[in-house]
This record gives structure tokens, C-alpha cells and sequence, in this order.
């Protein structure tokens, strides 16, 4: 070989080790796979099937696959217990750097972590928070033909006899809807430890309970209600969110408008792993996006009677952590506290 040939051949080597070395970079530094996603996608509803974060999932996967949003295969698998906390733990100790898993989720991420008797060492800093997709508010219910017209009278009642007031939630003592049921009594001056509070097997049988006359009030989701109110079968006193819904609800007041002041926001959003690449982050940011966008999307929300409020990675990551500072504030008020 002569000179010339050697030097061209030195060049074409050194050129050939540059390009894989870029190529082959994401392994070292968590950027991930320039393809991202080349295989199918799991989401998990940390639930049974039928729940709300079982109808989110399926909603998202559907409508991500219609839209060509997404071009891979996206299964949703149902993995209950613990309201969550069983599978989180598996999720954050088993599938931390996993980009093809992402689950769903709600504020019982921070409760079940926070609580002292939760049934989970893990939280949302235990994972990468991509995206809020919807949003939801507690409601505060009496019977149709309850003597409490308002949610001030009502709280009067709590502050002059706490334990002559029945309060009931679809939860368990310590978990969202006992502490939306406690949330406008703390905020008006009640200890909540003294709020006579019974805890049912779901929204349902709260309902029931209520309709049977074995609660005073209950505490449960604003989207539950509207059937049971066009029915004429119970009256909703305030609602926790910042402004007033619309529909059903329309003309129920915010806490803040019957003088507490207060709110409460119960959102479902997509988490991925802790450790995910960046690759994959910025990809789902960019579709979750994408998809809060869509018509179909909008279409899909209507379909289920879910609100609409969309928060970037970032956003979302700051809600949380403020969010997180509410729901100690609670417990602690109520002794539940880790």
C-alpha cells in the first residue's frame, strides 16, 4: 500500500470510529435511543378495570392510536392493590429506567406516601412526571332534602357539634375523599380530628349511604354527581374548585365563594419512569401535547364528562410538589402524618 492509500484509508477509520461513537453515545449519558419508541408501549392503570385511571388509560392509548400520534402498539395492563402504592413500588424499584412503561395516576401518589398509614415508601419524585390531562374537584353533597341549604350552614353545624354531623366518603380515613370531606371544616376553623367521618367501599356506596340516611354529607367527585342532582335526588353545596364548573353544575358555589378560602384539584396525569432517557421524555412531552391539542382528543374528554386542564413535564412537576404541601398540611392537622 502506498502513502497516499494509507493516509486515505487512516481518514476513512478515524472517520468510521467518530460516527459510532455518536451513535452509540445515548448508552452512556441517558439520552436513550434517537428511534424512541421502537417496540410497543405499556401503560398500566394501577387499578382494576372500570376505574377512572383504568378509563384514562384506555382513553389515551385509543386516542393516541387513532390519531397516528403514535405509531407503536400501546397495550394497557391493570395491576390493582394498595390504591396504587403496589404497583409504584414495583415501578420504582424494577422498572426505573423502563421508556416503554408509563402509567396513570392521581393525588393518591402523594397521599398513600405521605400518610402514616399509607402503604407506600414511594412517591412522585420516585418517578419522571410527563404530563396533567385532566382535572376533576371534590364535591360536598347532602340529600335533597337535607336542612342544610348551604355548605356555610352545614359547616357552622360541624364547628357547634362536630360529632352530630355524619360526614361519609367512597375512601378510607386518611385517603382523598376524607380529606376533601375535612378540607372546608380545617379551613373554617374546626379541628379536623373531630369530624365524624365513615369511610365506604367507592363512591357508590357513599351515595347510597347518603340517599339511606346514614351520612349527613359526603365527599366525593363533582363528575359523580350530575345524574344524582338532575334526579333531584341530592343538593351540592360547594365545590373545590377555583371558579365555577360548567353543566350540572353550573350554579353550585366554590368553596371560596361560600367563604372558605380554599380549593382542591383532582387531576390524572402520565408518569414515566425515574430514570427516564431524555430521548423519550422530550417525545412524550411532544405527544402529550400533540394530543391535548386534537380534536379527538377533546371529543374524548366530552365523551367521559372529564375537564380539560393540560400541564407540561415542568408545570406539572411544580404543581405537584405545591399540591404535596397541601395534602401534609392535612394530615398533619388530622394526625395522619408520617
Amino acid at each position: 500500500m502506498n502513502l497516499k492509500n494509507w493516509k486515505s484509508w487512516l481518514m476513512a477509520g478515524v472517520l468510521m470510529s467518530t460516527v459510532t461513537a455518536c451513535s452509540t453515545s445515548g448508552s452512556g449519558d441517558n439520552t436513550g435511543e434517537s428511534n424512541y419508541p421502537k417496540k410497543p408501549i405499556t401503560v398500566v392503570a394501577p387499578s382494576g378495570a372500570g376505574g377512572g385511571w383504568d378509563l384514562t388509560a384506555r382513553s389515551l392509548t385509543k386516542v393516541l392510536g387513532e390519531t397516528k400520534l403514535v405509531d407503536q402498539t400501546m397495550t394497557v395492563e391493570n395491576k390493582p392493590g394498595g390504591g396504587g402504592a403496589v404497583y409504584l413500588a414495583e415501578y420504582a424499584t424494577q422498572y426505573k429506567k423502563d421508556d416503554y412503561k408509563l402509567f396513570i395516576s392521581s393525588p393518591p401518589i402523594l397521599i398513600n406516601n405521605l400518610k402514616k398509614e399509607g402503604n407506600s415508601p414511594y412517591g412522585y419524585k420516585d418517578t419522571t412526571p410527563l404530563a396533567q390531562l385532566t382535572k376533576d374537584f371534590g364535591a360536598i353533597v347532602v340529600k335533597a332534602d337535607s336542612k342544610y341549604n348551604s355548605l356555610k350552614e352545614l359547616m357552622d353545624a360541624v364547628k357547634n357539634d362536630p360529632k352530630s354531623v355524619t360526614a361519609a366518603g367512597g375512601s378510607a380515613p386518611g385517603s382523598m375523599d376524607h380529606l376533601v370531606a375535612v378540607l372546608p371544616a380545617y379551613k373554617s376553623g374546626v379541628d379536623p380530628k373531630t369530624v365524624k367521618y365513615v369511610s365506604y367501599d367507592g363512591g357508590g356506596e357513599a351515595i347510597a349511604a347518603l340517599l339511606g340516611g346514614n351520612a349527613d354529607y359526603i365527599a366525593t367527585d363533582a363528575s359523580a354527581v350530575g345524574e344524582f342532582l338532575k334526579a333531584g335526588k341530592v343538593k351540592v353545596l360547594g365545590v373545590s374548585s377555583t371558579e365555577r364548573l360548567k353543566g350540572d353544575l353550573a350554579d353550585v358555589p366554590t368553596f371560596k365563594e361560600e367563604g372558605i378560602d380554599t380549593d382542591f384539584t383532582i387531576w390524572r396525569g402520565v408518569f414515566g419512569p425515574k430514570e427516564m432517557s431524555n430521548n423519550a421524555k422530550k417525545y412524550w412531552s411532544k405527544k402529550l401535547e400533540n394530543l391535548n391539542d386534537s380534536q379527538e382528543w377533546k371529543d374524548e374528554l366530552k365523551r367521559n364528562g372529564w375537564e380539560e386542564e393540560y400541564k407540561s413535564a415542568d408545570d406539572f412537576s411544580s404543581f405537584l410538589k405545591e399540591q404535596e404541601k397541601q395534602v401534609e398540611d392535612l394530615l398533619k392537622s388530622l394526625g395522619m402524618n408520617k
